[in-house]
């Protein structure tokens, strides 16, 4: 009995569905070795885009995109040598403060309310 790993790089190429397939390896990929590389980063990073050689994450945090920006090559190499990873040139980092629940903003309320419309 062959495994279901074994058979769905062949139906994902049959279906068209390769280069999703790619990008959610790497994105398992990235996951994986912030956890092993920067263990205080878990979860505080996602892959967004992995476009002409950089590889594009977001940092939840000004000093977790510092941290990622000071390791970029460790991260880098790390990344090309993991299993779905690939041979990336640069490393991108955008802050991105993690969605609060409800999808509610961060800034507090204006004490004055919204403004007024004139008529």
């Amino acid at each position: 009995m062959r495994r279901l790993a074994d058979l769905l790089p062949a139906a994902a190429m049959e279906l068209g569905l390769e280069e999703p397939l790619r990008r959610g390896r790497a994105m398992a990929a990235w996951q994986r070795l912030v956890e092993e590389h920067l263990p205080a980063a878990a979860g505080a990073t996602d892959l967004l885009d992995l476009r002409d050689g950089v590889v594009i994450v977001a940092a939840s945090s000004p000093i977790v995109a510092q941290e990622l920006r000071l390791r970029a090559d460790e991260l880098l190499d790390a990344f090309a040598l993991s299993s779905g990873g690939l041979r990336m040139r640069e490393l991108r980092v955008v802050v991105r403060p993690a969605a609060r629940p409800g999808g509610g903003s961060s800034a507090p309320p204006d004490p004055a309310g919204p403004p007024r419309r004139r008529v």
